[in-house]
């Protein structure tokens, strides 16, 4: 479950925490957020949720990023420090490079998250919107190919990762995980046709019953090899999202092909998205 935006507003947060708690309930147990999400306060709501929904902290996977301006050490081992004090935790279970600018030497935040390790402050390590070349990059670095996972911008209307990006973090046994999986309600700005209007989608919410949003999601699932981290506030939205990877086995291969024809795979090496 992603939480960015969540937190923010007081009214919303007994709501908020309702609908996390019943994510961990179905399954999902994997928490998504960072400190610049609100200025740490995605980070304080999970740590209120998990204390007073009183949820066993081995039923979560907690994962945080660190910014880039902060991913040298000592800098570093003081925004670990401060994200582990927010969440009421001891250990960050895996805590990602948020994203790569001029300011990050690589191999400088290689030995600072390798040194996170060694004190028990993590568990694993990994980075957020690298390219192909950023993830070559980051192996040549002492330690690099410990990464554990890469986090970017995945969905039906942003396809370009699977071109060479997902093929090789796969052979590289670096997990994926696909931030936006919903395109943002449909809002991001590579998403055309907009997605809840494109027919072929309102035809098969039609037949299988399904919103629009948890067909999207069950495609970023289909493969079963790709973590997703939708956002929901809600309750409703929680278990919505819960039920994706069941339709994903249910949708038939004559279903999965219309949709890749309404929106076909790169056939050359495109940008990474962002947004």
């Amino acid at each position: 479950m992603g939480t960015c935006y969540l937190g923010e507003r007081a009214d919303m947060r007994a709501a908020e925490k309702d609908a996390l708690a019943r994510g961990v309930a179905l399954g999902m147990g994997l928490l998504d957020t960072a400190e610049m999400y609100g200025d740490g306060a995605a980070e304080l709501l999970i740590g209120d949720m998990l204390r007073s929904r009183s949820l066993r902290r081995a039923d979560v996977t907690i994962v945080t990023k660190v910014c880039p301006c902060n991913a040298s050490p000592p800098t570093l081992y003081k925004s670990c420090d401060a994200s582990l004090a927010r969440l009421g935790a001891e250990c960050i279970d895996l805590y990602l490079l948020h994203w790569r600018d001029g300011s990050v030497a690589l191999p400088e935040m290689v030995g600072g998250m390798e040194e996170l390790v060694s004190r028990g402050k993590i568990r694993r390590w990994g980075v957020s919107n690298f390219d192909v070349a950023d993830m070559e990059e980051l192996f040549r670095a002492p330690h690099g190919d410990r990464c554990a996972a890469n986090q970017i911008l995945y969905h039906l209307g942003s396809r370009g990762a699977e071109f060479d990006l997902l093929p090789w973090l796969a052979k590289h046994g670096v997990a994926a995980m696909a931030y936006c999986p919903l395109a943002q309600g449909g809002q991001m700005r590579r998403t055309t046709p907009d997605f809840l209007t494109e027919p072929t989608l309102r035809n098969l919410a039609g037949k299988y019953n399904v919103s629009i949003f948890q067909i999207l999601l069950a495609f970023v699932l289909r493969s079963g090899n790709i973590c997703a981290i939708p956002k929901a506030a809600s309750i409703r939205h929680i278990e919505e999202n819960a039920s994706a990877p069941t339709l994903a086995a249910a949708i038939s291969s004559e279903d999965w092909a219309a949709l890749e024809a309404a929106y076909p795979p790169p056939s050359h090496k495109m940008h990474l998205d962002m947004d």
